[in-house]
């Protein structure tokens, strides 16, 4: 299965530990790892430490802007654009922090029906209420056990099945207003 971990060019350290957390538990359940390349350095430097598959998609033309733990960059010429084919590569997606980039990405996956677990990442309201769209967890194992969940029902289902946060499955859960944070390695060379 394939879960797209999703962030933004800079973050705190413990955002990092998240991330780089997030990475490892992928890769012990066997999920493929796709995300921005230079953005979630350290979720893929966390994938590679337990043996796991990373994808890299770039915004720019050289693959030699992915970071060091990147098997597969795909280098797309297409700017911010490529956030699209993040969250369209994958079954579920993780959002850790984030700014409007990451923002962006949200939005295409619950537009697209895939699910999106949060951690410390955005909130969203509609129309002055609380939208629970995004399934806002406080771990890395639970938002790893969330999006592998979700993501191996969306797979036995089709890419066409339907994902609705309000399903018997999510409902009832806790769901707290994250935090729109930042999200990167403290060891990037800088921003795409």
């Amino acid at each position: 299965m394939i879960i797209a971990v999703i962030g933004d060019s800079s973050c705190s350290s413990e955002e990092a530990t998240l991330a780089q957390s997030v990475g490892e538990l992928l890769a012990r359940q066997g999920g493929t790892i796709v995300c921005g390349g230079l953005v979630m350095e350290a979720v893929c430097r966390g994938a590679k430490s337990k043996g796991g598959l990373t994808v890299g998609i770039l915004p720019g033309q050289d693959s030699s802007m992915a970071n060091p733990w990147v098997d597969i960059p795909i280098v797309t010429g297409i700017g911010e654009a490529r956030n699209v084919m993040v969250v369209k590569s994958a079954q579920a997606v993780i959002a850790i922090g984030g700014s409007y980039g990451t923002l962006s990405e949200i939005a295409y996956a619950l537009k697209s029906r895939i699910p999106v677990i949060g951690l410390y990442t955005w909130s969203l309201s509609r129309n002055g209420k609380e939208d629970d769209t995004i399934i806002i967890v406080q771990s890395a194992t639970e938002a790893v056990e969330k999006a592998i969940s979700l993501a191996k029902r969306r797979k036995n289902h089709g890419i066409a099945s339907s994902f609705s946060p309000s399903s018997s499955t999510i409902k009832g859960e806790e769901i707290r207003p994250g935090n729109p944070r930042d999200c990167q390695s403290p060891t990037s060379r800088g921003s795409q």
